[in-house]
C-alpha cells in the first residue's frame, strides 16, 4: 500500500465523515489538495500550520484514491497532490497532531 498524507482540523474531517468525502480548501483555491510523503510531513506543518490547535493527520491509501493524484514539483521537491474530492474510504488512519510550542511531535 502506497501512503500520502494530508494535514487538516479535526472539525473538518468529522463533517467530512458525515457528508461522505473531503473537500480542503486548496480544492476551491488552487485545484488540488495538498499532500505530503511522510517524510514531508513534519516540513509542511511547520510552514503550514504553526501554532495551530486541532490537528490531524490523514492516512491516505493512494490506490484507493478515486480523484487523480499527480506529484508534482514545489521547493524542490515532489509533493502529491489529489486534483478532486477526496473518497473518505481511502483514508485508513487518522492521528493527532498538536503544535509543542514552536515545533510538532
Amino acid at each position: 500500500m502506497k501512503t500520502i498524507h494530508h494535514i487538516t482540523r479535526r472539525q473538518v474531517w468529522e463533517e467530512a465523515l458525515r457528508s461522505g468525502n473531503y473537500q480542503a480548501d486548496s480544492l476551491v483555491t488552487e485545484d488540488f489538495i495538498h499532500c505530503s510523503t511522510a517524510t514531508q510531513v513534519l516540513k509542511t506543518a511547520d510552514r503550514f500550520f504553526k501554532n495551530q490547535a486541532g490537528l490531524i493527520i490523514l492516512y491516505i491509501d493512494v490506490d484507493k484514491v478515486k480523484s487523480e493524484v499527480r506529484y508534482e514539483l514545489a521547493d524542490n521537491e515532489l509533493f502529491p497532490h489529489i486534483y478532486g474530492a477526496l473518497n473518505i474510504d481511502a483514508v485508513y488512519q487518522t492521528i493527532d497532531f498538536e503544535a509543542r510550542n514552536d515545533y510538532f511531535v
